[in-house]
């Protein structure tokens, strides 16, 4: 999972193409969700921090294991929902 707070709108904007790269699809506005190796998240980590330009803006790099994501639950206006695995799109 990654969720980002970027106050500068180009930055964000860019930032945003940059992480769909890595097969992570948006899950909120400024949250998203996939599968990302262990290589490629640090990697990510690093590419990332250049889009940080004030002291406000913040990146979260949430590893989630395969129960996290069963344990997940969405609440919105039609009840509450489960993550189904088919509801996950893993990239290798």
């Amino acid at each position: 999972m990654l969720i980002y707070d970027i106050s500068e709108d180009k930055k964000r904007e860019k930032l945003r193409k940059h992480i769909l790269n890595y097969g992570l699809r948006r899950i909120q506005y400024s949250g998203l969700l996939g599968d990302v190796n262990t290589h490629d998240r640090l990697i990510l980590t690093r590419e990332v921090a250049q889009f940080i330009s004030s002291c406000n803006d913040s990146i979260y790099i949430i590893p989630l294991c395969d129960r996290c994501l069963r344990l997940c639950k969405i609440v919105n206006n039609s009840g509450i929902l489960e993550i189904q695995e088919s509801d996950v799109e893993y990239v290798e």
